[in-house]
């Protein structure tokens, strides 16, 4: 895939992760990479760049003796959601229209 592609499809997987609920470094990274690669030099970036845009914000609790960032989908990363799910039928008429060439 594409790198540009992947960091943008990436970023929607990451931000559907937490959707699902708050959550920490390796349960994103674990729950994102049943359908895509990714690793913690990949995610981090992206969830910096997720929280300085306001689609995500992070707060921090005690685990097992030790304190564990977790991140938060806010209403901008909701939309972006939305607006990737919106796109899906314009994707389908492309890939359609790019196989049947």
């Amino acid at each position: 895939m594409d790198v540009q592609r992947k960091k943008g499809v990436i970023e929607i997987c990451v931000l559907a992760a937490l959707k699902r609920g708050p959550s920490y470094g390796y349960r994103i990274i674990s729950n994102v990479s049943s359908c895509i690669e990714i690793s913690e030099s990949t995610l981090y970036p992206i969830l910096r760049r997720l929280e300085a845009n306001g689609c995500v914000s992070t707060y921090s609790e005690e685990y097992n003796g030790r304190t564990r960032k977790y991140y938060k989908i806010e209403q901008p990363g909701l939309d972006k959601v939305q607006a990737f799910l919106n796109e899906s039928e314009e994707m389908r008429k492309i890939y359609s229209f790019v196989e049947n060439a």
